[in-house]
Formats: C-alpha cells, structure tokens, sequence
C-alpha cells in the first residue's frame, strides 16, 4: 500500500503568490526589489520570520553577502540583535519574537546589501489570539481507506538538530493517546500516521510543542485543517494554489500568481493547466505580452506529483482588477476550475503619518507668529506718545 499524503501550506510559509514590486530608487538602497509574504501566528509563541531569497527571472538575491538590517514598517529604528533582553531580536537571516504580540503585527523589513545590489524584503505578519486557531489552519488532505500521515509544520527552526521532537497531538481539542491503534504518535517526529484514513477522520489536529529558550519555556501550536477525499478520486487533478480567492498588487508592480496542480500517482504528461483571462485564452486577451502564462514545471514532492503554471504580470494595470482569471487543470478523468481575481492593494500610510502632524505644527507655529506679528502692529499704531 502507498502511503498518500500532501501537505498545502498556506500562510505562515508563503503560501501568498509571489509578488515582487520594483520601487523608486532611493538613497538606501539605489536598485531594489520588494518580496512579500504573509505569516499568520499565535499570539504569546515563538515566531521566527526569516528573510528570503527570492529568484525572479533574471535576478537571483540568492548570492547577496549576509549583511541584513530589520525594520518595522513606519518606523525608522533598526531592530537589533545585540540586545539580549529584548523580545524581539535580529539573528542571522532571522527575526525571533520571543513571544510575539498582537501589537507586532505589521510589516516587517528587512535589507540585504552587498557592494553592488540591494534588495529589501517586505514580510507581512498577522497575529491573532489562541482562540482563532482554526481560522489560520494549515490545510492538508489525505485519501480515504489507505495508511497516511499528517505533520506537524514549520517546527524546524526550534529543533536545530532536527531530532529531538516531542509532539502532543489533539483531535477536535482531545488527546490522541499512544495505545490508540489506528493513530500512531512517532517519536522523534513531526508526523502522525494514521494506519486507515476514515471519512470520520476530517476535521481539525492540533499538534503542541514545548520550547525551553534561556530558562523560560514557550509553547508552540500548529492547527491543520483535514480533508479526506475519496480514494477513487485520486486520479482528478485538485489544484491547490492559489488558495485565496484574491490577490492583492499595487498599480505598476511586477507579480507571480502560480497555479499548482496535485495529480496524485497519475503521471504529469495526463494532465493539462492552464490559465484563462475572462473565459479565454491569456494570450488572446493580452495580445502585447504584457500578462503571460509562464513555463509548466513538474513536480514530485513526497512521491506525490504536481505541476505549476505560473501567471506572469510584467506590469499590473488597473484593467487587471476587472478582470476574471480562471487556473484550469483538465485529464481524462475529469477536470477542476478556480477563478480568482487580483485586488488593488491598500495604499500605506506611513508617509500621511509622518506628514500630517509636521504640517500641524507647522500651522500652529505659523499662526501664533502671525498673530504676534499683527498685535505689535496694532500696538505701533495706536500708542498715545508721554509728553
């Protein structure tokens, strides 16, 4: 019996499209490129946000000296790692919240130089409290009467060695034990085999961590959401990226929407992806080239296999919002359609923030001024002069 799994990450991981952006040249950094990811954590646990390589056609930040500055958007000081004491600490390539907060959500910067390149990597964080688990689950979908397995994600960065895990496992909020015989808990491990996957078997896992880090121990917790789906069903192609019905891209930014395809055992040549523009094919709609569909790749990822089609946007306009983009995976044993569509997105307002309170002081200044002006002028005219 194969053992059948695929895990689809979505938030914390960058499960968002690529989206790069090229922005106005500034002092700091003269040529650079915006990256952006979304996390979604849990308020009060260990965070690790870690500043990415991104590869975009002919740029590779990869190669980029390990000289790397953090910021949080707005605000004009550097978060450092030589402070020891505090929660929030610059490591490496890394950002560690030692716990994170609600109040850290925002935008994370962070600045990788060498003599000739610069490159700023934008890193949107949302943190929520304990209670909405659920609502930022990792998905994950196994197939019905067959042995499988669920894992418990993004637990590397607290394990260097990679060895020592001890995972506690829930089921809708109660614990699996170890004598359970159709769940098996493995040691020093981040998976739960399940030995026959049941349609009852759906629903939510929550797997817990212990963290001991300079004498104080934090939890970590990671919720995944399961699907089973109907082992005849393999066969059809799911497509499982982009998981959001819309994207969000700023007017004139460069953007990377894949669509990634689970074909299961079925070999990749069975199955055809594509992309659609209001029903039609991409390059009937952009004639000059401007939204392209990107080259197919294959994919073999737990001995599962996937292909990704990217949607390339050399330059988003504002005709791009209206309309309907549609990834269409197809074989001969049936098909699956996801429209999604790409949102403007949110104008920032750091620079009103800045701006508006200077503009008031400004005013202020200046009217008080004015008002000294005219009342010496008053007084000039009116003084009766001692004889």
């Amino acid at each position: 019996m194969h053992e059948l799994f695929f895990v689809l990450v979505t938030c914390t991981v960058g499960a968002s499209a690529f989206r790069l952006q090229q922005v106005k040249n500034t002092e700091n950094c003269p040529d650079h490129t915006v990256f952006f990811k979304h996390y979604y954590e849990l308020h009060g646990e260990p965070v690790v946000l870690k500043c990415p390589s991104p590869r975009y056609k002919h740029l590779d930040l990869s190669a980029l000296a390990p000289n790397i500055t953090w910021y949080k958007n707005g605000s004009n000081t550097m978060i450092s790692g030589r402070d020891e004491d505090s929660r929030i600490r610059a490591k490496g390539n890394a950002l560690w919240f030692l716990p994170v907060m609600l109040e850290d959500s925002g935008v994370y910067i962070c600045t990788k130089r060498n003599s000739s390149y610069c490159a700023e990597v934008s890193i949107h964080l949302t943190v929520v409290e304990k209670t909405a688990a659920r609502e930022i689950a990792y998905p994950q979908i196994l197939f019905t009467f067959t042995s499988g397995k669920i894992v418990c994600p993004d637990l590397w960065d607290f394990t260097p060695n990679r060895t020592s895990l001890e995972l506690k496992w829930y089921k809708d909020t109660l614990p699996l034990e170890d004598d359970n015989e159709r769940f098996i808990i493995l040691k020093d491990s981040a998976s739960l085999i399940m030995t026959s996957v049941l349609p009852t078997d759906a629903g939510y896992y929550t797997c817990k961590m212990s963290f001991p880090f300079e004498g104080v121990a934090y939890e970590i917790t990671r919720t995944i959401q399961l699907e089973t789906v109907e082992q005849e069903k393999r066969i059809t192609p799911i497509i499982v990226y982009p998981a959001q019905k819309t994207t969000s891209a700023a007017l004139g930014s460069k953007m990377t929407l894949p669509c990634k395809v689970f074909v299961g055992l079925s070999s990749h040549f069975q199955t055809d992806v594509e992309w659609l523009a209001n029903d039609t094919s991409v390059d009937v709609v952009y004639k000059q080239s401007r939204v392209t569909e990107g080259e197919r790749q294959e994919i073999v990822e737990n001995g599962e296999n996937f292909i990704e089609v990217p949607l390339i946007f050399d330059s988003v306009e504002e005709v791009d919002f209206y309309t309907d983009f549609t990834c269409l995976a197809e074989n001969r044993y049936g098909y699956q359609v996801l429209p999604t569509r790409v949102k403007q997105e949110a104008v920032g307002l750091s620079w009103y923030i800045v701006v508006i309170p200077v503009a008031l002081a400004c005013a202020i200044v200046g009217g008080i001024y004015m008002h000294k002006c005219w009342k010496w002028r008053a007084d000039k005219g009116y003084t009766i002069p001692k004889v």
